[in-house]
């Protein structure tokens, strides 16, 4: 029996392909779609608006798809993203807040349990803290430090970060502020900050479900949905969506959120940031001291077939 159309009875060939994840090293990042409808007609992803146009979106090819409001999503279209490892993520207006999320091909068991371990023992909780803290800083922090004080020194650093690009750009910077129910009341900058660090989120998550791990649990960050998704773009930010959202910003472009969404999509091929991530969340979970476990035979698959794992590090 042949699907059929609810709208218009007309059958339709929602059939899904067979299809082999692409290694999210060689995907683009992220992109951003809104009002209209996605659904698989034909054997292919699609987005159709209100005139039945159609629009192929090569979602195999993709880490993450941003759905602003405005989109609706068939139940085959999340299927074959899952199937393809490409993550949806529904947010608002410029992807300034972020409503919920998909969960691509599933978690692994045994790396969401080594991460949760890393994270409920103190002493490799803050060994992956500092970690981190030398990744972005370029220093060494004294075991005398709390994870508290580290976070006071993590502000008082970025602040000045922000004041240094800015002035390096050219832009009036006053800190940041933005009111997520009020998205047109934020200066330029601030709304720029926001699109990117959306776009930087997105392809990080998409990176740690892709690897196996829970975007949940953080070690610098907890208490979110998101924390540990935090943690790893805390690693990028400041060198990449950072400086591309002030330069956007000093433009005073008609169109500021597309063109940063641009100017970020440009970034992360050029950076080669995909293929960087999960490498650097290894390497920043290893430094916990704790022997990640072998998978047993019967655990769940990440979003990334293993035998491809080697390809993505």
């Amino acid at each position: 029996m042949r699907p059929y159309d609810d709208k218009t009875g007309s059958a339709m060939t929602n059939y899904l392909p067979d299809v082999k994840p692409i290694p999210i090293k060689e995907r683009s990042s992220v992109i951003f779609l809104g009002k209209g409808e996605l659904d698989v007609i034909d054997g292919s992803f699609v987005l159709v608006d209100k005139n039945g146009i159609r629009m192929q979106i090569p979602i195999g090819g993709l880490a993450s798809l941003m759905l602003e409001p405005g989109s609706r999503v068939s139940h085959a279209a999340v299927t074959l993203a899952s199937k393809v490892g490409c993550l949806l993520v529904f947010v608002g207006e410029g992807g300034v807040r972020l409503y919920s999320v998909g969960h691509p091909g599933g978690a692994r068991s045994d790396r969401l349990l080594y991460q949760a371990r890393l994270a409920l023992q103190e002493e490799s909780r803050m060994r992956v803290v500092k970690k981190m803290f030398s990744l972005r800083f370029g220093e060494d922090f004294s075991d005398a430090y709390t994870i508290e004080q580290l976070r006071g020194l993590e502000g008082v650093r970025v602040r000045e970060a922000y004041r240094t690009i800015a002035k390096d750009t050219g832009i009036i910077w006053n800190g940041r502020r933005y009111d997520p129910y009020s998205w047109s009341n934020a200066d330029l900058p601030n709304r720029c900050l926001s699109v990117a660090t959306a776009c930087l989120y997105g392809i990080c998550e998409s990176a740690i479900l892709a690897a196996g791990y829970s975007p949940s649990i953080g070690f610098l960050h907890t208490g979110k949905p998101l924390s540990f998704v935090y943690d790893i773009a805390d690693l990028f930010k400041f060198e990449t969506v950072v400086p591309a959202a002030f330069k956007t910003a000093a433009l005073h472009p008609k169109e500021p959120e597309r063109e940063v969404r641009y100017a970020c999509r440009d970034l992360f091929r050029e950076t080669h940031l995909l293929k960087r991530i999960i490498p650097i969340i290894e390497e920043v979970l290893a430094a916990g001291g704790i022997s990640s476990p072998a998978p047993p035979d019967w655990v769940i698959p990440p979003a990334i077939p293993v035998d491809q794992e080697a390809e993505l590090i």
